[in-house]
């Protein structure tokens, strides 16, 4: 038995509304010793400056940790959609989110897995590991060993995130208002719909047993990828158990050889392409922890399909479109493209389409690129948070764009930035080739 550090997961929906209660009431309690603070100094306090004080930074990312699920997720989500477009407290904030989750207390624990399984579930095992190896704003993972000796992950959902979704979301979305940072462009009430949306399929972890199979079917004839074996005769709604899979965190493979870092790059980019313009299903979860990489077989492990979402044909065909009008530097092409995608509508002013169109050609440099792309010395990311903060002051004319289109955007912009961290060097142009050459007359 292992020490319980763990932080109780508040269940219902009371327990939970009470958390965001104390946390408004914190919130306004520093702002006021902080404006008398600063005013005793004879200091001139500004709202939002008070709001994100470092100590409110803390308190709110401290109790949306505590609750996990909607709570985590909308935040991220937020972080995802707006980008450098939100200010950096606002953005620090909401970036510590995405690991700060904590794990739930032995008893929790027990009493979830009692309710899952039956009260005698520990004897479909020969030993069970108390303590999470892994936890995230959903979950936490556990080690086990079934009685054959087999070596499996047991994924546990934390108690009442399902339930309290709605809510949560809600709630949430309320205490973020409360900064008064939150950019007017960011039209936060249309993407709340689909939060919760995404938020039920990701905590029913049947739907997410059905995606990892899907995909295991799509790979199997694919000798570069390793995909976990459910066991679903111990599937439920909260409990997902399947085979453990060893491997070295791909964001920790640095010191692998070049070729090596290269290779796991390049699998991963060709496997997003795949995803979106062949399979049409797509795990949208960038978290470097969802990928590990087994040197001896140069394979890389896929993990985590809860944030899967199917792609639909206009969106696939849009961004088909889209990449292929960038890559040319045809502007009306890039125009009609991103009008399907749903960016922005068809009265939007010139000199701002100018500027999305250049994030659009940023975004597909590597794939303009004739040869390797060098990801270790591309100022890439600095250009296109640069051109992102070029469109703040024209919030009139932005909207947010369909929510599928900021889950691909932010698996992209993570695989660009495990690129960078990895150092890789790759022929990302070639890649896309097959998809540009048997799609030359693609038009919208």
């Amino acid at each position: 038995m292992h020490s319980d550090k763990g932080k109780k997961v508040p269940a219902t929906k009371l327990a939970r509304l009470s958390k965001l209660g104390q946390l408004v009431t914190q919130v306004t309690g520093n702002v006021a010793l902080e404006g008398m603070k600063q005013l005793s100094q004879g200091e001139k306090p500004k709202l939002s400056n008070l709001i994100m004080h470092p100590n409110n930074i803390k308190n709110v990312a401290d109790k949306l940790a505590q609750m996990r699920g909607a709570a985590m997720k909308l935040g991220q989500l937020i972080s995802m959609d707006a980008g450098d477009l939100i200010p950096k407290e606002l953005s620090a904030l909401l970036s510590q989110l995405r690991s700060n989750a904590r794990p739930m207390p032995n008893k929790q624990l027990l009493q979830t897995l009692k309710e899952n399984w039956g009260d005698n579930w520990l004897d479909n095992f020969s030993h069970f590991e108390l303590s999470p190896f892994a936890s995230a704003s959903i979950g936490q993972v556990h080690l086990a060993y079934d009685e054959r000796g087999t070596k499996l992950a047991i994924k546990i959902q934390y108690p009442g995130v399902r339930q309290s979704i709605d809510a949560d979301v809600d709630n949430v979305a309320k205490v973020i208002k409360l900064s008064g940072l939150l950019p007017k462009h960011i039209e936060l009430d249309s993407l709340l719909q689909d939060v919760k949306t995404q938020l039920k399929i990701e905590s029913d972890y049947l739907q997410e047993s059905k995606y990892l199979s899907r995909y295991a079917e799509l790979l199997k004839d694919d000798g570069n990828f390793i995909i976990p074996t459910l066991y679903p005769e111990h599937i439920t709604q909260n409990v997902l158990p399947m085979t453990f899979v060893g491997g070295v965190e791909i964001d920790k493979a640095l010191a692998e050889p070049q070729e090596a870092r290269n290779r796991m790059v390049r699998l991963l980019i060709e496997l997003f392409f795949k995803e979106l313009f062949s399979f049409k299903l797509m795990q949208t979860d960038p978290n470097f922890a969802n990928y590990l990489y087994q040197s001896n077989g140069q394979k890389v492990v896929l993990l985590d399909f809860g944030a899967t979402r199917e792609i639909s044909c206009d969106i696939s065909e849009g961004y088909l479109a889209l990449i292929n009008a960038a890559c040319e530097k045809n502007t009306d092409k890039i125009r009609r493209a991103a009008m399907k995608i749903g960016f922005f509508k068809q009265d939007i002013e010139e000199d701002y389409f100018d500027q999305i169109a250049t994030i659009f050609s940023l975004a597909t440099e590597p794939l303009q690129y004739d040869g390797v792309y060098d990801f270790s010395t591309s100022s890439l990311a600095q250009r296109i948070q640069h051109a992102g903060q070029s469109i703040n002051n024209r919030k009139d004319q932005w909207h947010t764009p369909p929510v599928d289109a900021l889950f691909i955007h932010r698996k992209l912009a993570g695989l660009y930035l495990l690129a960078a961290k990895l150092e890789a060097k790759v022929n990302v142009a070639a890649l896309f080739k097959p998809y540009l050459s048997t799609n030359e007359d693609n038009s919208i």
